[in-house]
């Protein structure tokens, strides 16, 4: 199977599984279980990912939470191997889910700042990206004050 394909399964993937744990699961799953159905019942591939999904749910928080999560991952991975082998036609539709929800799909996380080395007398930034910032002007410092 050529790279792409390879990494648009392990993308696809990633997205099927980030889906089930966010609130955009349920305008996802009837095209995860149409695309995962084709030549199958819809009714027992959509009973499999709702027993991931509420496996993944349930395991929020806990110490194997990210075990579990990774075999689910593979699980799915592996489906859409055999699916695009089977079918390679089927790599338009996963390419579309994916375009359209990959970005809502990504697994929720924590964010934990510190800031060390030293004194900080002045405003701190943390973030991703921060343009047109300003924070007092000439004259506001004690050390402009003084001059």
């Amino acid at each position: 199977m050529e790279a792409e394909l390879m990494a648009l399964i392990g993308t696809g993937a990633t997205t099927v599984v980030g889906l089930m744990v966010t609130d955009a699961w349920g305008q996802a799953r009837q095209r995860v279980v149409r695309l995962f159905a084709s030549g199958s019942e819809p009714g027992g591939v959509a009973g499999e990912l709702e027993e991931s999904r509420t496996a993944l749910v349930a395991a929020e928080g806990a110490t194997d939470e990210e075990d579990l999560r990774s075999d689910v991952t593979a699980s799915v991975r592996l489906r859409l191997r055999r699916l695009l082998e089977q079918d390679p036609g089927a790599a338009e539709e996963l390419r579309r889910l994916v375009d359209e929800f990959a970005p809502t799909a990504r697994p929720p996380g924590t964010v934990h700042n510190s800031i060390t080395g030293g004194r900080q007398d002045g405003p701190v930034v943390q973030g991703h990206t921060f343009t047109h910032l300003t924070f007092g002007t000439a004259g506001d410092t004690a050390r402009d004050q003084a001059g």
